[in-house]
């Protein structure tokens, strides 16, 4: 009979795990370990996913929900019964209204009952602080003050009615070190030991987190270079006698990248890693540069952020360079190079719990390491006959959720507008998306008022538009939008900031959506609101890139808005015409202090806080509700396109 131990450590400190057998097996001996990242919240499916982009909308199956993914996971579990279940981070944080009404202790009893143990942190996981993630793994019920939070401790998934548990999982935050501590907030890796054999998972978010993560979520802690971090725990586990590691990092990349082409469609295979891994412009990608970086000690990359699936290995090939018997070199890339150029094999199974990360490791007993890493990203699809059974007979996981649902109903379903066509999140071309533009506008009516700011325009960062956007999946409309689907697309809670721009401060945040341009890591491209229209040039160096930027002042309060004033140059053929004329402009506060880049932001006068982009964007929509007419994302009104990509 086999024994198994879990145990989590700091990183300074580490308690052996128990001896798992008296007598460990001579022979190799296999190990299966499950890991997805940027769950988000969802308990419910996420719409429809296929294994391949080719494949066409109308035959992708639907995917993932809270009982799904529980449902797969005791499958895998079945199949060997030395297993671990893992996390690459994001679990909590941009959350659907079903989680994030009730402060995101839905996602994390359905995690608990789905069998995590591991979980790095991600940037999601500071959204709200650092308190609040330990409040998360440690339980116990959100105070407003001294009061608490009526949607806290509901207790649906907890031990009672009016409890919250907190993790039963581990997270882990190997390069999050607490300022006022020096040592990391969280335990820098747990060990899980098979057959006497120890293997140790180190957990660890971007560096790059403080950059997209509000200001106070981050406050108190500094982030630190991730193989860094890696290559100084090396020496610490092998003092333990342990030579098995496993990387859990939130930070990933994308197949098929074109350098230089941002915001492109691509094609890919969940199990596919074509073209290795890159970021969304095209550059080689953070992991790549990380993975280079690490020790040779480190078997196995389990990734996330990027929300793209990929399967970068050799499949049953020895990481070690060694062929089993039964070694099957397929076409995609076997891995990422390490610092001595070997092959780690690296894996992410999209968001959202859509797809599953299967690992089948071989463990020698001998040499306390795994020789082999043999994954696979499988679909949690719902049309499954086998995993609809097991749910039937075991409805645990489904009665969670359902019960919040139940709980979330009246006012997910509260219906706030009608919309004529879909507005998704997905960017042209150009970097426009259907979706964002309708939030920058709801963003500069509800500041556009004197008294509520004086703003003539509005920028939405692009991250911030979440998916699907605006849309019905059904695909039928008219479509009675609800309040559930436009927290969906604005799940972040953040307040609107109007401030003071001077028209170089303008054109210099708008070179800054470049990658390498003035401290920013990638391309993101802002989304505008009505009346304000720039051209972007794919061939300019940075500073050169905005060559035409015109505003057109426009009522937004009234619907259909309406053009109150004679178009204005701000830039033309590349040269700012009035570099000191001042305009009030609305981001959210996020984009305020410096979130995704935008550090110019920061040099705005005469801040003046507003409402939550929720309540913005709601009351905006109310205009469009019966009897009042649709809303027209087509209509002429709305001059698009905003921005143009020379």
């Amino acid at each position: 009979m086999f024994v198994r131990t879990l145990c989590a450590s700091l990183a300074l400190a580490f308690s052996a795990c128990g001896i798992a057998q008296t007598t460990a097996p001579k022979s190799p001996f296999a190990v299966k370990i499950i890991g997805f990242n940027d769950y988000h919240g969802n308990l419910e499916t996420p719409g429809t996913f296929g294994a391949n982009t080719l494949v066409p909308a109308a035959s992708r199956p639907a995917v993932g929900g809270a009982e799904f993914l529980a449902a797969y996971v005791a499958r895998m579990k079945a199949a060997n019964p030395l297993n671990v279940v893992v996390g690459a981070g994001d679990y909590i944080g941009a959350t659907p209204l079903i989680s994030a009404l009730f402060f995101d202790e839905p996602a994390v009893e359905t995690l608990n009952k789905i069998g995590v143990e591991f979980n790095a942190v991600g940037n999601h996981e500071f959204d709200k602080g650092k308190d609040e993630l330990k409040r998360l793994q440690n339980g116990g019920c959100k105070f407003n003050g001294t009061v608490q939070e009526a949607n806290s401790c509901k207790g649906f998934g907890s031990a009672a009615p009016g409890s919250f548990d907190g993790a039963k999982f581990k997270w882990l935050s190997a390069n999050v070190v607490d300022t006022t501590t020096g040592k990391p907030l969280l335990p820098a890796y747990g060990v899980k030991t098979f057959n006497g054999v120890k293997v140790a998972f180190i957990g660890m978010t971007l560096k790059g987190t403080p950059g997209i993560v509000t200001p106070t979520g981050v406050a108190g802690l500094s982030f630190q270079d991730e193989a860094d971090t890696v290559n100084a725990l090396v020496p610490r586990l092998r003092a333990q006698g342990i030579e098995a590691i496993v990387v859990l990092l939130h930070q990933g990349g994308f197949q098929n990248q074109i350098t230089g082409v941002p915001n492109q469609a691509i094609t890919s295979d969940i199990n596919g890693c074509t073209g290795d891994l890159k970021n969304s412009d095209g550059s080689d990608s953070d992991l790549r540069a990380i993975v280079k970086r690490l020790d040779n000690a480190v078997d196995l990359v389990i990734s996330g952020h990027t929300h793209a699936a990929y399967n970068c290995s050799a499949n049953t090939v020895d990481v070690r360079g060694t062929s089993l018997s039964n070694a099957v070199t397929t076409a995609r890339t076997a891995g990422l190079p390490n610092k001595v150029g070997r092959l780690v094999p690296v894996t992410s199974s999209s968001a959202f719990g859509r797809v599953l990360t299967e690992v089948d490791v071989t463990l020698n007993p001998a040499t306390r390491d795994i020789v082999a890493v043999s994954p696979r990203n499988v679909l949690v699809d719902r049309t499954d006959a086998a995993i609809v059974n097991a749910i039937a007979a075991k409805p645990e996981v489904k009665d969670v959720v359902n019960a919040y649902k139940a709980a979330a109903s009246p006012l997910a379903n509260a219906v706030i507008a009608t919309i004529t066509a879909p507005m998704t999140n997905g960017a042209n071309a150009a970097g426009e998306m259907e979706a964002g533009d309708l939030i920058a506008d709801a963003q500069l009516a509800a500041t556009q008022p004197a008294s509520l700011g004086g703003a003539v325009m509005a920028f939405m960062n692009a991250g911030g538009v979440r998916n699907p956007g605006f849309i019905n999946v059904a695909g039928t409309y008219p479509y009675n939008l609800t309040y559930g689907d436009a927290f969906t697309a604005q799940p972040f809670g953040n307040s609107l900031v109007t401030l003071t721009l001077t028209a170089q401060q303008i054109k210099d945040v708008l070179e800054q959506q470049f990658s390498g341009c003035n401290g920013q890591t990638a391309t993101r491209i802002m989304q505008v609101s009505n009346g304000l229209k720039y051209t972007w040039n794919s061939a300019g160096t940075c500073g050169t890139r905005i060559t035409e930027v015109t505003l057109t002042p426009t009522d937004v309060t009234v619907a259909p808005p309406v053009v109150t004033g004679p178009t204005e140059v701000l830039v033309q053929g590349g040269v700012v015409h009035s570099p000191t004329k001042t305009y009030r402009v609305t981001v959210n506060n996020f984009m305020a202090t410096g979130g995704d880049g935008y550090s110019v932001f920061q040099g705005g006068t005469a801040q003046l806080g507003g409402a939550q982009d929720i309540d913005a964007l709601t009351a905006y929509l109310t205009a469009f509700k019966s009897p009042g007419p649709a809303y027209n994302p087509l209509s002429a009104v709305l001059a698009k396109p905003r921005i143009t990509r020379q």
